[in-house]
Protein backbone atom coordinates (compact mmCIF):
# COMPACT_ATOMS: atom_id res chain seq x y z
CA UNK A 1 0.00 0.00 0.00
CA UNK A 2 1.25 3.49 -0.83
CA UNK A 3 0.30 6.78 0.76
CA UNK A 4 0.18 10.01 -1.24
CA UNK A 5 1.78 8.10 -4.10
CA UNK A 6 5.11 7.65 -2.26
CA UNK A 7 6.72 4.30 -2.99
CA UNK A 8 10.41 4.93 -2.19
CA UNK A 9 12.76 7.22 -0.32
CA UNK A 10 14.98 9.82 -1.95
CA UNK A 11 17.78 7.24 -1.88
CA UNK A 12 15.65 4.76 -3.77
CA UNK A 13 14.81 2.50 -0.84
CA UNK A 14 11.32 0.96 -1.06
CA UNK A 15 8.83 2.17 1.54
CA UNK A 16 6.38 -0.20 3.17
CA UNK A 17 3.36 1.12 5.03
CA UNK A 18 4.08 -0.35 8.46
CA UNK A 19 0.82 0.72 10.07
CA UNK A 20 -1.02 -1.55 7.67
CA UNK A 21 1.50 -4.40 7.86
CA UNK A 22 1.48 -4.50 11.67
CA UNK A 23 -1.92 -6.20 11.95
CA UNK A 24 -3.42 -6.25 8.48
CA UNK A 25 -5.50 -3.15 9.19
CA UNK A 26 -4.94 0.48 8.38
CA UNK A 27 -4.05 2.35 11.57
CA UNK A 28 -4.00 5.84 10.06
CA UNK A 29 -7.66 6.26 9.31
CA UNK A 30 -7.20 6.04 5.53
CA UNK A 31 -9.62 3.12 5.42
CA UNK A 32 -11.86 4.53 8.11
CA UNK A 33 -10.38 2.99 11.30
CA UNK A 34 -9.80 6.42 12.87
CA UNK A 35 -7.25 5.33 15.49
CA UNK A 36 -5.76 8.08 17.67
CA UNK A 37 -2.20 9.24 17.05
CA UNK A 38 -0.57 7.16 19.81
CA UNK A 39 -2.26 4.01 18.51
CA UNK A 40 -1.15 4.85 14.98
CA UNK A 41 2.48 5.26 16.05
CA UNK A 42 2.50 2.10 18.17
CA UNK A 43 1.03 0.06 15.34
CA UNK A 44 3.59 1.51 12.94
CA UNK A 45 6.34 0.32 15.28
CA UNK A 46 5.09 -3.25 15.27
CA UNK A 47 2.98 -3.28 18.42
CA UNK A 48 0.07 -5.75 18.14
CA UNK A 49 -3.35 -4.36 18.99
CA UNK A 50 -3.64 -6.62 22.03
CA UNK A 51 -0.48 -5.00 23.42
CA UNK A 52 -1.56 -1.38 23.00
CA UNK A 53 -2.68 -0.81 26.60
CA UNK A 54 0.57 -2.17 28.05
CA UNK A 55 2.63 -0.04 25.68
CA UNK A 56 0.65 3.12 26.43
CA UNK A 57 1.47 2.90 30.14
CA UNK A 58 4.53 0.62 30.24
CA UNK A 59 5.40 -0.89 33.61
CA UNK A 60 8.21 -3.17 34.71
CA UNK A 61 5.67 -5.64 36.08
CA UNK A 62 3.92 -5.96 32.71
CA UNK A 63 7.07 -6.53 30.66
CA UNK A 64 9.67 -8.02 33.01
CA UNK A 65 10.70 -11.50 31.86
CA UNK A 66 11.79 -14.24 34.25
CA UNK A 67 15.61 -13.87 34.24
CA UNK A 68 15.92 -17.66 34.32
CA UNK A 69 14.76 -17.94 30.71
CA UNK A 70 18.23 -16.86 29.59
CA UNK A 71 20.92 -19.49 29.27
CA UNK A 72 23.55 -19.39 32.03
CA UNK A 73 21.63 -16.75 34.01
CA UNK A 74 21.02 -19.01 37.01
CA UNK A 75 24.65 -20.15 36.96
CA UNK A 76 25.81 -16.53 36.93
CA UNK A 77 23.43 -15.62 39.77
CA UNK A 78 24.65 -18.54 41.87
CA UNK A 79 28.31 -17.59 41.42
CA UNK A 80 27.62 -13.94 42.19
CA UNK A 81 25.66 -14.94 45.27
CA UNK A 82 28.58 -17.10 46.43
CA UNK A 83 30.89 -14.10 46.02
CA UNK A 84 28.55 -11.86 48.01
CA UNK A 85 28.17 -14.30 50.87
CA UNK A 86 31.91 -15.02 51.00
CA UNK A 87 32.89 -11.36 50.73
CA UNK A 88 35.05 -11.97 47.67
CA UNK A 89 36.80 -9.29 45.65
CA UNK A 90 34.85 -8.73 42.43
CA UNK A 91 35.96 -6.75 39.38
CA UNK A 92 33.56 -5.38 36.74
CA UNK A 93 35.13 -5.08 33.28
CA UNK A 94 33.08 -2.76 31.06
CA UNK A 95 33.14 -1.09 27.66
CA UNK A 96 34.01 2.59 27.29
CA UNK A 97 30.69 3.75 25.81
CA UNK A 98 27.49 4.75 27.63
CA UNK A 99 26.04 1.24 27.64
CA UNK A 100 29.29 -0.11 29.08
CA UNK A 101 29.53 2.65 31.68
CA UNK A 102 25.94 2.28 32.86
CA UNK A 103 26.22 -1.53 32.88
CA UNK A 104 29.36 -1.42 35.01
CA UNK A 105 27.86 1.23 37.30
CA UNK A 106 24.69 -0.81 37.82
CA UNK A 107 26.67 -3.90 38.85
CA UNK A 108 28.86 -1.84 41.18
CA UNK A 109 25.85 -0.21 42.84
CA UNK A 110 23.97 -3.49 43.29
CA UNK A 111 26.97 -5.24 44.80
CA UNK A 112 27.64 -2.23 47.04
CA UNK A 113 24.13 -2.55 48.45
CA UNK A 114 24.91 -6.22 49.09
CA UNK A 115 28.09 -5.41 51.01
CA UNK A 116 30.66 -5.85 48.21
CA UNK A 117 32.69 -2.90 46.93
CA UNK A 118 33.37 -4.14 43.41
CA UNK A 119 36.16 -2.61 41.37
CA UNK A 120 35.16 -1.20 37.97
CA UNK A 121 37.67 -1.45 35.13
CA UNK A 122 37.17 0.34 31.81
CA UNK A 123 39.89 -0.18 29.16
CA UNK A 124 41.48 2.79 27.43
CA UNK A 125 40.14 3.11 23.88
CA UNK A 126 43.51 4.07 22.40
CA UNK A 127 45.87 1.90 24.43
CA UNK A 128 43.80 -1.25 25.03
CA UNK A 129 41.03 -1.24 22.45
CA UNK A 130 37.61 -2.83 22.76
CA UNK A 131 36.81 -5.71 25.06
CA UNK A 132 38.74 -7.72 27.62
CA UNK A 133 42.33 -8.79 27.05
CA UNK A 134 43.91 -11.79 28.71
CA UNK A 135 46.57 -9.51 30.18
CA UNK A 136 43.99 -7.26 31.83
CA UNK A 137 41.96 -10.16 33.24
CA UNK A 138 45.04 -11.86 34.71
CA UNK A 139 46.23 -8.56 36.13
CA UNK A 140 42.88 -7.98 37.87
CA UNK A 141 43.10 -11.48 39.32
CA UNK A 142 46.66 -10.84 40.45
CA UNK A 143 45.44 -7.74 42.26
CA UNK A 144 42.97 -9.81 44.25
CA UNK A 145 39.84 -10.30 42.17
CA UNK A 146 38.45 -13.83 42.50
CA UNK A 147 35.51 -13.12 40.19
CA UNK A 148 35.45 -10.90 37.10
CA UNK A 149 32.22 -9.87 35.37
CA UNK A 150 32.53 -8.46 31.86
CA UNK A 151 29.61 -6.24 30.82
CA UNK A 152 28.77 -5.03 27.31
CA UNK A 153 31.72 -7.03 26.00
CA UNK A 154 33.18 -10.53 26.09
CA UNK A 155 30.89 -12.43 23.71
CA UNK A 156 33.73 -12.75 21.19
CA UNK A 157 36.71 -12.63 23.58
CA UNK A 158 37.93 -16.15 22.84
CA UNK A 159 41.65 -15.60 23.41
CA UNK A 160 41.22 -13.43 26.52
CA UNK A 161 38.89 -15.90 28.22
CA UNK A 162 41.18 -18.80 27.35
CA UNK A 163 44.00 -16.97 29.12
CA UNK A 164 41.75 -16.32 32.12
CA UNK A 165 40.71 -19.97 32.27
CA UNK A 166 44.34 -21.11 32.15
CA UNK A 167 45.02 -18.75 35.05
CA UNK A 168 42.01 -20.25 36.93
CA UNK A 169 40.13 -16.94 36.96
CA UNK A 170 36.32 -17.13 37.16
CA UNK A 171 34.75 -14.90 34.50
CA UNK A 172 31.05 -14.18 33.95
CA UNK A 173 30.10 -12.52 30.65
CA UNK A 174 26.96 -10.34 30.46
CA UNK A 175 26.65 -9.03 26.94
CA UNK A 176 24.18 -8.38 24.12
CA UNK A 177 26.39 -8.37 21.03
CA UNK A 178 26.05 -10.98 18.33
CA UNK A 179 27.64 -14.34 19.10
CA UNK A 180 29.36 -16.95 16.97
CA UNK A 181 28.26 -20.56 16.79
CA UNK A 182 31.11 -21.39 19.16
CA UNK A 183 31.23 -19.54 22.48
CA UNK A 184 34.30 -18.45 24.45
CA UNK A 185 35.07 -20.35 27.62
CA UNK A 186 33.51 -18.58 30.59
CA UNK A 187 31.94 -19.69 33.84
CA UNK A 188 28.68 -18.24 32.49
CA UNK A 189 27.83 -16.33 29.31
CA UNK A 190 24.53 -14.47 29.53
CA UNK A 191 23.47 -13.00 26.21
CA UNK A 192 20.05 -12.94 24.53
CA UNK A 193 21.78 -13.07 21.15
CA UNK A 194 23.44 -16.43 21.72
CA UNK A 195 22.61 -18.60 18.75
CA UNK A 196 21.48 -21.38 21.09
CA UNK A 197 19.04 -19.13 22.97
CA UNK A 198 15.42 -20.19 22.89
CA UNK A 199 12.88 -18.18 24.87
CA UNK A 200 15.44 -15.52 25.74
CA UNK A 201 16.05 -14.73 22.07
CA UNK A 202 12.84 -12.66 22.06
CA UNK A 203 14.76 -10.09 24.11
CA UNK A 204 17.67 -9.68 21.72
CA UNK A 205 16.92 -5.95 21.46
CA UNK A 206 18.00 -5.35 25.07
CA UNK A 207 21.06 -3.20 25.69
CA UNK A 208 23.75 -4.64 27.95
CA UNK A 209 22.54 -2.47 30.85
CA UNK A 210 19.11 -4.08 30.52
CA UNK A 211 20.69 -7.52 30.71
CA UNK A 212 22.63 -6.41 33.79
CA UNK A 213 19.38 -5.30 35.42
CA UNK A 214 17.92 -8.75 34.81
CA UNK A 215 21.11 -10.33 36.19
CA UNK A 216 20.80 -8.15 39.29
CA UNK A 217 17.20 -9.31 39.73
CA UNK A 218 18.33 -12.93 39.42
CA UNK A 219 21.08 -12.34 41.98
CA UNK A 220 18.70 -10.76 44.50
CA UNK A 221 16.24 -13.60 44.03
CA UNK A 222 18.97 -16.19 44.59
CA UNK A 223 20.14 -14.48 47.78
CA UNK A 224 16.54 -14.24 48.96
CA UNK A 225 16.09 -18.00 48.62
CA UNK A 226 19.30 -18.47 50.64
CA UNK A 227 17.92 -16.34 53.50
CA UNK A 228 20.48 -13.57 52.96
CA UNK A 229 17.94 -10.81 53.66
CA UNK A 230 16.70 -12.07 57.03
CA UNK A 231 18.55 -9.29 58.82
CA UNK A 232 19.12 -6.74 56.06
CA UNK A 233 17.09 -4.85 53.46
CA UNK A 234 17.00 -5.92 49.84
CA UNK A 235 18.48 -3.54 47.25
CA UNK A 236 15.88 -1.29 45.61
CA UNK A 237 16.53 -2.22 42.01
CA UNK A 238 13.82 0.18 40.86
CA UNK A 239 16.09 3.06 41.94
CA UNK A 240 18.62 1.99 39.30
CA UNK A 241 16.25 2.43 36.37
CA UNK A 242 17.59 5.93 35.68
CA UNK A 243 20.94 4.56 34.53
CA UNK A 244 19.20 1.65 32.78
CA UNK A 245 17.18 4.18 30.77
CA UNK A 246 20.30 6.22 30.01
CA UNK A 247 22.25 3.25 28.69
CA UNK A 248 19.29 1.89 26.73
CA UNK A 249 18.57 5.12 24.87
CA UNK A 250 22.23 6.03 24.32
CA UNK A 251 22.85 2.59 22.79
CA UNK A 252 19.95 3.22 20.37
CA UNK A 253 18.16 0.07 21.51
CA UNK A 254 14.64 -0.46 20.20
CA UNK A 255 12.14 1.05 22.63
CA UNK A 256 9.68 -1.82 22.66
CA UNK A 257 8.73 -4.38 25.26
CA UNK A 258 10.78 -4.23 28.44
CA UNK A 259 12.97 -1.46 26.99
CA UNK A 260 9.94 0.79 26.77
CA UNK A 261 9.22 0.14 30.44
CA UNK A 262 12.87 0.69 31.39
CA UNK A 263 12.89 4.13 29.79
CA UNK A 264 9.42 5.20 30.89
CA UNK A 265 10.01 4.29 34.54
CA UNK A 266 13.67 5.28 34.43
CA UNK A 267 12.80 8.85 33.46
CA UNK A 268 10.60 9.07 36.56
CA UNK A 269 13.48 7.91 38.75
CA UNK A 270 15.82 10.35 37.00
CA UNK A 271 13.40 13.19 37.70
CA UNK A 272 13.74 12.48 41.41
CA UNK A 273 17.55 12.97 41.18
CA UNK A 274 18.26 9.91 43.35
CA UNK A 275 21.68 9.27 41.81
CA UNK A 276 23.93 12.21 42.68
CA UNK A 277 26.09 11.57 39.62
CA UNK A 278 23.09 11.70 37.30
CA UNK A 279 21.90 14.86 39.05
CA UNK A 280 25.31 16.47 38.52
CA UNK A 281 25.29 15.43 34.86
CA UNK A 282 21.85 17.00 34.37
CA UNK A 283 23.15 20.21 35.92
CA UNK A 284 26.29 20.19 33.75
CA UNK A 285 24.08 19.69 30.68
CA UNK A 286 22.24 22.90 31.64
CA UNK A 287 18.85 21.23 31.69
CA UNK A 288 16.36 23.22 33.74
CA UNK A 289 13.61 20.59 33.63
CA UNK A 290 13.34 16.88 34.12
CA UNK A 291 15.15 15.02 31.29
CA UNK A 292 13.22 13.52 28.41
CA UNK A 293 14.09 10.56 26.22
CA UNK A 294 15.64 12.98 23.72
CA UNK A 295 17.87 14.44 26.44
CA UNK A 296 19.22 10.98 27.25
CA UNK A 297 20.34 10.54 23.66
CA UNK A 298 21.54 14.04 22.85
CA UNK A 299 22.55 15.71 26.13
CA UNK A 300 23.45 13.21 28.85
CA UNK A 301 24.66 10.29 26.73
CA UNK A 302 27.21 12.25 24.66
CA UNK A 303 28.81 13.63 27.81
CA UNK A 304 29.30 10.16 29.27
CA UNK A 305 30.63 9.03 25.89
CA UNK A 306 33.11 11.90 25.74
CA UNK A 307 35.14 10.36 28.54
CA UNK A 308 35.69 7.19 26.53
CA UNK A 309 36.29 9.01 23.25
CA UNK A 310 38.72 11.80 24.11
CA UNK A 311 39.27 11.66 27.87
CA UNK A 312 39.58 9.13 30.67
CA UNK A 313 37.52 6.05 29.95
CA UNK A 314 36.43 5.48 33.56
CA UNK A 315 34.94 8.94 34.17
CA UNK A 316 31.38 7.80 33.36
CA UNK A 317 31.45 4.89 35.82
CA UNK A 318 33.04 7.04 38.50
CA UNK A 319 30.35 9.69 38.04
CA UNK A 320 27.47 7.22 38.27
CA UNK A 321 28.83 5.41 41.33
CA UNK A 322 30.34 8.20 43.43
CA UNK A 323 28.80 8.99 46.81
CA UNK A 324 30.49 12.39 47.05
CA UNK A 325 28.46 15.33 45.61
CA UNK A 326 31.60 17.45 45.15
CA UNK A 327 33.32 14.69 43.19
CA UNK A 328 30.17 14.22 41.11
CA UNK A 329 30.08 17.90 40.16
CA UNK A 330 33.78 17.91 39.32
CA UNK A 331 33.49 14.84 37.07
CA UNK A 332 30.34 16.15 35.39
CA UNK A 333 32.07 19.46 34.67
CA UNK A 334 35.05 17.62 33.19
CA UNK A 335 32.79 15.47 31.02
CA UNK A 336 31.03 18.59 29.78
CA UNK A 337 34.40 20.11 28.83
CA UNK A 338 35.49 16.89 27.12
CA UNK A 339 32.24 16.83 25.16
CA UNK A 340 32.98 20.30 23.79
CA UNK A 341 36.48 19.13 22.91
CA UNK A 342 35.01 16.07 21.20
CA UNK A 343 32.71 18.26 19.13
CA UNK A 344 35.61 20.43 17.94
CA UNK A 345 37.71 17.38 17.02
CA UNK A 346 34.76 15.76 15.28
CA UNK A 347 34.04 18.91 13.25
CA UNK A 348 37.64 19.14 12.09
CA UNK A 349 37.74 15.49 11.02
CA UNK A 350 34.33 15.79 9.36
CA UNK A 351 35.42 18.79 7.29
CA UNK A 352 38.63 17.07 6.23
CA UNK A 353 36.76 13.88 5.30
CA UNK A 354 34.18 15.85 3.32
CA UNK A 355 36.92 17.31 1.14
CA UNK A 356 38.27 13.83 0.38
CA UNK A 357 35.03 11.95 -0.21
CA UNK A 358 32.86 11.74 -3.31
CA UNK A 359 29.08 11.70 -3.10
CA UNK A 360 28.83 9.83 -6.42
CA UNK A 361 30.59 6.63 -5.34
CA UNK A 362 29.00 3.52 -3.90
CA UNK A 363 32.10 3.04 -1.71
CA UNK A 364 34.01 5.94 -0.19
CA UNK A 365 37.45 5.39 1.35
CA UNK A 366 38.98 8.39 3.12
CA UNK A 367 41.91 8.70 5.51
CA UNK A 368 43.98 11.41 7.10
CA UNK A 369 46.98 11.79 9.36
CA UNK A 370 46.20 12.63 12.97
CA UNK A 371 42.48 11.88 12.86
CA UNK A 372 41.35 11.02 16.38
CA UNK A 373 40.24 7.36 16.62
CA UNK A 374 37.53 8.36 19.08
CA UNK A 375 35.49 10.23 16.45
CA UNK A 376 36.27 8.31 13.25
CA UNK A 377 33.26 6.03 13.71
CA UNK A 378 30.88 8.99 14.05
CA UNK A 379 32.29 10.68 10.95
CA UNK A 380 32.16 7.42 8.97
CA UNK A 381 28.50 7.02 9.85
CA UNK A 382 27.71 10.49 8.59
CA UNK A 383 29.62 9.97 5.38
CA UNK A 384 27.70 6.77 4.79
CA UNK A 385 24.41 8.60 5.22
CA UNK A 386 25.45 11.34 2.81
CA UNK A 387 26.97 9.09 0.13
CA UNK A 388 24.50 8.08 -2.58
CA UNK A 389 25.28 5.19 -4.94
CA UNK A 390 25.62 6.30 -8.58
CA UNK A 391 22.65 4.20 -9.67
CA UNK A 392 20.41 6.12 -7.27
CA UNK A 393 21.78 9.46 -8.45
CA UNK A 394 21.15 8.51 -12.06
CA UNK A 395 17.62 7.38 -11.27
CA UNK A 396 16.98 10.64 -9.40
CA UNK A 397 18.20 12.67 -12.38
CA UNK A 398 15.97 10.75 -14.78
CA UNK A 399 12.98 11.22 -12.48
CA UNK A 400 13.62 14.94 -12.08
CA UNK A 401 13.94 15.28 -15.85
CA UNK A 402 10.64 13.41 -16.30
CA UNK A 403 8.95 15.80 -13.89
CA UNK A 404 10.43 18.85 -15.63
CA UNK A 405 12.57 19.80 -12.60
CA UNK A 406 16.06 21.24 -12.63
CA UNK A 407 18.85 18.68 -12.08
CA UNK A 408 20.42 18.49 -8.64
CA UNK A 409 23.65 20.41 -8.12
CA UNK A 410 26.38 17.68 -8.36
CA UNK A 411 28.29 19.46 -5.60
CA UNK A 412 25.52 18.80 -3.05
Amino acid sequence: MTVLGVTSSILGQPWRWRALAADGRDGFGINGSGDDLVTQLLLARGCPREGLDAHRTPSIRAFMPDPSIFRDMDRAADRLADAVQAGEQVAIFGDYDVDGATSAALMVLVLRDLGIEARPYIPDRLLEGYGPSGEALVRLAGEGATLIVTVDCGAQAFDALDVARDAQVDVIVIDHHKCSTALPHALALVNPNRLDETEGAAHGHLAAVGMCFLAAAALVRTLRTRGFFKDRAEPKLIDLLDIVALGTVADVAQLRGINRAFVSQGLKVMGARKNIGVAALIEASRLTRNPTCTDLGFALGPRINAGGRVGRADLGVRLLTTQDPDEARAIATELDRLNEERRAIETAVQEAADLLSSRDRAVAVVAGHGWHPGVIGIVAGRLKGETRPPRNRHRDRRERHRQGLRPLDPRR
